[in-house]
């Protein structure tokens, strides 16, 4: 059912809401959260499909904020309220609230919003794009217990890290940390299957992605090791390594579908990496509600601990790394063979054992008993002569 309001208020919304269900067969007892998009004109239908596609998993009113404040000065003082009211199967399973804000109105839209609050519900805020620099401090930010946003569409995507550093409130989120989980999960079980030291981490993805930092920080902010960025064609992530004394620990995933997991010592595995869509995301964030702590550190790590090279500067480094380790032990060997030559051979003797030495003077009897006889028998042929 689809419900379309000219010039109205909050009041006429919310009457209009209940007629509306009352008409579907469907109550309001149902849905667990209200979710507030801030959102304009080009970017709503992508924002709205994806909540509604979240809502199926919490179901939720949707309050779609889409400021116009107007070209002309005439236009941006004037104060004018639009909504469009969806109930049932167009509003996934929740129900959803076009509000379309002109002139001044624009700067009051909290005043709109508050009213349209499903009673007793926690509030979540959501920026597609655009989101104010300081999410906590804005007016419909500050009625809400999480706030979402979404760094990959700054023109800074990775400059903006630290504009949401610095900002940082608890309840804030963005949608660049919940595009890791797969990755930190995959890895966090990879370590607890092989639990060893790891001296450094690798981290390969494509450039300008927040995402790809954020992963970086993590593992610099959990594991304190330094952490190496690696420029990439993408898509997105395309692989960790994190370096130990028995080997690399690799998690690859050159296609963004499948990965693979490589530890040394246990054959590779395939495991479901795929790159998910808006609404797998949303639905994600609006399972918790309370602070996240892990990603408040890893926010505010900061991007200047990673080491950025490309890929190709890293095969380079790779080489010339082969290749010194090979001159080395060339060198060594070298050295070995030069002084063995330079150096006359001293042969030691060995001292005779007692056994050795019986053995010896046992042979050596024959030979002088041979000599005695000889000279006795010498002896005897001399006295007869004589006589």
């Amino acid at each position: 059912m689809k419900i379309d309001l000219t010039d109205t208020t909050s009041s006429k919304i919310n009457s209009a809401l209940m007629d509306a269900r009352r008409a579907s067969g469907s109550t309001a007892a149902g849905m667990v959260l209200t979710l507030v998009i801030v959102v304009d004109e080009g970017s709503a239908y992508d924002a709205l499909k994806a909540a509604n596609d979240a809502s199926r998993e919490h179901p939720s009113r949707i309050l779609a904020v889409i400021k116009r404040a107007g070209r002309s000065p005439r236009a941006r003082s004037g104060a004018r309220l639009d909504a469009e009211i969806l109930v049932g199967s167009d509003a996934g399973s929740g129900e959803t609230v076009i509000l379309r804000m002109h002139g001044e109105l624009v700067s009051h839209a909290q005043s709109v919003v508050l009213p349209l609050l499903l009673p007793d519900a926690p509030v979540v805020v959501w920026w597609p794009e655009n989101a104010p620099l300081h999410p906590a401090q804005d007016p419909l930010g500050a009625i809400a217990q999480r706030r979402i946003t979404d760094a990959v569409t700054a023109e800074s995507p990775v400059g903006q890290l630290a504009v949401r550093a610095d900002s940082y409130a608890p309840g804030d989120t963005d949608l660049a940390w919940t595009r890791i989980t797969g990755w930190r999960s995959m890895l966090a079980a990879a370590l607890d299957q092989k639990p060893v030291k790891i001296t450094s981490a690798v981290v390969e993805g494509e450039s300008y992605n927040p995402s790809v930092e954020l992963l970086g920080l993590w593992l610099h902010d959990r594991l304190r090791v330094p952490v190496q960025r690696i420029v990439t064609d993408g898509p997105g992530i395309t692989a960790v390594r994190l370096r130990t004394k028995d080997g690399e620990i690799v998690l690859d995933r050159p296609d963004g579908l499948m990965g693979t997991l490589s530890i040394p010592g246990a054959p590779d595995r395939i495991v479901a990496l795929k790159r998910r869509e808006t609404s797998e995301l949303i639905a994600e964030e609006l399972r918790r509600l309370d602070e996240d702590a892990i990603y408040a550190a890893a926010v505010r790590t900061s991007v200047d601990t990673l080491e950025e090279t490309d890929r190709a500067a890293a095969a380079l480094i790779a080489e010339a790394t082969q290749e010194a380790v090979e001159t080395a032990v060339e060198d060594a060997a070298g050295a070995v063979v030069e002084a063995a030559v330079a150096s006359p051979r001293v042969t030691a003797k060995v001292p005779q054992t007692p056994a050795k030495k019986a053995a010896k003077a046992t042979k050596a009897a024959p030979k002088a008993g041979t000599g005695k006889a000889a000279g006795a028998k010498k002896a005897a042929t001399r006295k007869r002569s004589a006589g």
